[in-house]
């Protein structure tokens, strides 16, 4: 599989491959720890296996991960991350709904003590966490850019995004600087979808009423992207529109494999929550850590499909 050699270099640094010294204490030669997660939401298949990741680590070393869904609203978040801090938990994997509102639980946490992994999406206020786990977003938006202009000359491009989202602006904003100068490719629209499925459905609904010609769309994640389409076949406009993704999820593989979508620059959230656990025992033992991890994604196409796993992730 293409870049696995990428995945088996990080996984060996981080000592978590069998037999290459894992730096986790043994299971059994403490009290149980307890560990909280919490992501902006759980309607998105992505943080289930991010969550799956964290869970094999932690379980592994005999501790207790605990978890909370906020479901997009940074103030129940911010109260739930509150409720773990009571509950006892010495380490949080925090995946913010706002990275910028979360800031009263970064605070919480330093107050109480609490140990912050940033995961997949940065926090504004980088001094509060410990270390940040995510992919390299500005070059998932730069590799679906780079196959787009491969494929065309010229481009009317409809954006769908989400502000309060680092990883999600950070694509958006790659994305942008490989066509910046380039009067051959056009954004005529943007738009904010969430990051799901059904919120980007509904905006490029709305959008598509407005008759704007346009040929590549760019999901801000496949949830996004899948969204897209949707609602271009409902409206039939999805014949020759270009529809980009971002994460390599199983879904959007299969709709790639059928021809409806175009690509999707791949991350593993496997990898990221094996790193950012690893990372955390790290830091409980003494050693240092690196403040920012970046992982590098890679682009999915029909031409490379063949290498991955279509029903699985990376």
């Amino acid at each position: 599989m293409k870049k696995y050699w990428l995945i088996l270099g990080i996984l060996f640094l981080s000592g978590l491959l069998p037999g290459c010294g894992r730096m986790e204490e043994p299971a059994g030669e403490h009290p149980p720890r307890l560990f909280g997660a919490t992501y902006m939401t759980r309607n998105n298949p992505y943080f289930d296996v991010l969550h799956e990741a964290l869970e094999e680590v932690v379980e592994g070393n005999g501790d207790i991960l605990i978890s909370r869904d906020p479901s997009q609203n940074q103030e129940k978040q911010n109260a739930q991350i509150q409720e773990m801090i009571e509950e006892g938990i010495e380490v949080l994997f925090l995946n913010p709904v706002d990275w910028e509102k979360v800031k009263p639980a970064l605070e919480a946490c330093r107050e109480a003590g609490v140990v912050v992994i940033d995961v997949d999406t940065v926090v504004k206020d980088t001094e509060y966490v410990v270390s940040i786990v995510e992919t390299d977003n500005y070059l998932a938006g730069a590799l679906c850019a780079e196959d787009m202009m491969r494929r065309l000359n010229h481009a009317r491009i409809v954006v769908i995004g989400n502000p309060i989202q680092t990883s999600i602006e950070n694509r958006v904003q790659g994305f942008l600087d490989m066509i910046e100068g380039n009067d051959n490719y056009e954004v005529v629209y943007t738009g904010v979808g969430a990051g799901e499925f059904e919120v980007s459905a509904e905006v490029v609904a709305e959008f598509l009423k407005t008759g704007t010609e346009f040929n590549v769309v760019l999901g801000g994640n496949d949830p996004t992207a899948l969204g897209v389409l949707a609602a271009l076949q409902q409206y039939r406009r999805d014949k020759d529109v270009l529809i980009y993704g971002i994460d390599g999820s199983p879904d959007f593989k299969g709709m790639l494999e059928l021809g409806y979508v175009t690509g999707t620059s791949a991350q593993s959230p496997k990898t990221i929550g094996e790193v950012a656990a690893q990372t955390a025992y790290d830091y409980l033992s003494g050693r240092e850590v690196e403040p920012y991890i970046s992982i590098e994604p890679y682009m999915i196409t029909r031409d490379n499909l063949d290498d991955y796993e279509v029903n699985g992730w990376q």
